[in-house]
């Protein structure tokens, strides 16, 4: 399988027109009142009907690519040699430690996927506490489904009082995850679960915990007892390089400096613009590279 890498070009003329921005944040926000997953919950005798909704969103715009004239810029595969490839001529490898690969076909990944579950069948419950905070990955949140709200505010009132997590394997988008069911505010959150080999322990960064002495822990339980707060405030969490970054662009609007028109790919072709050679361009790049 010849090794690939990927490089930046101009949009083919194939490559279909992007939907409006508003069209994109109105589809958006569909896709969050639907949920990106519907089935049970349940543990014992009870079922609760219930829909997942991702517990966080982006505000952020992304910084696009442009060329010099300000075309969008889109993403392509190449050979080492040079060779554009298509999306059909695209294969999968696993990387072996000597920088061998071995192929894996489509058909063969499909075999290994898990069998399709509607269900998070919650088989123990263990206290919140109890599970380190860096095995969380991504919080989402439980919404009670048609008939499934007075069972769903009972279980969330009661593992909220008690403190507890239910634990629990789902199949979602042909991937199997582990999850935490915990319970605040009346609210049910699905938190997926790191798998245990993912995480990296002390000595993998050379690091030996040794205990410090009495009397300096009473120095500094002293010093954090002097900047301690009742919680973190919403200020602490702002992104103050996004709000920079949010003027800077209103006010090179309102100035009308370095605006450009990111232009359609019916634009280029109506202005004749010209087509440049992506190979060509790209052998001259990988040249200076091995040069240098």
């Amino acid at each position: 399988m010849p090794r690939t890498h990927e490089t930046k070009a101009a949009p083919s003329a194939r490559r279909k027109p992007k939907a409006h921005a508003a069209d994109a944040v109105a589809e958006n926000r569909a896709n969050l009142r639907r949920g990106l997953w519907s089935g049970t919950l349940s543990f014992g005798l009870v079922t609760i009907p219930v829909e997942l909704h991702p517990a966080t969103h982006s505000t952020r715009r992304s910084l696009r690519m442009l060329a010099p004239d300000g075309a969008p810029l889109a993403r392509r595969y190449f050979t080492e040699q040079g060779k554009a490839l298509e999306s059909d001529d695209l294969t999968r490898g696993f990387e072996l430690d000597d920088g061998r690969v071995v192929v894996v076909e489509d058909e063969e990944l499909e075999r290994l996927l898990p069998e399709q579950s509607r269900d998070i069948d919650l088989s123990r419950f263990v206290p919140v506490a109890s599970i380190p905070p860096l095995y969380f990955e991504r919080a989402y949140i439980l919404v009670p489904a048609q008939g499934g709200t007075s069972a769903y505010r009972l279980l969330a009132s009661s593992i909220e009082r008690l403190g507890k997590a239910g634990i629990a394997t789902f199949v979602m988008r042909e991937r199997q995850y582990i999850v935490a069911i915990t319970a605040h505010g009346g609210v049910l959150w699905a938190e997926t679960l790191r798998f245990s080999d993912e995480l990296r322990d002390k000595h993998s960064v050379g690091l030996e915990a040794r205990q410090a002495s009495a009397g300096a822990v009473r120095e500094m339980r002293a010093a954090i007892k002097g900047l301690r707060k009742a919680r973190v405030s919403e200020r602490e969490l702002e992104d103050r390089f996004w709000q920079r970054l949010e003027k800077l662009v209103a006010k090179k609007r309102a100035e009308k400096r370095d605006v450009v028109e990111a232009r359609s790919e019916s634009t280029q072709e109506d202005s004749g613009a010209e087509v440049i050679d992506l190979m060509q361009a790209l052998q001259k790049s990988l040249a200076k590279s091995r040069a240098s």
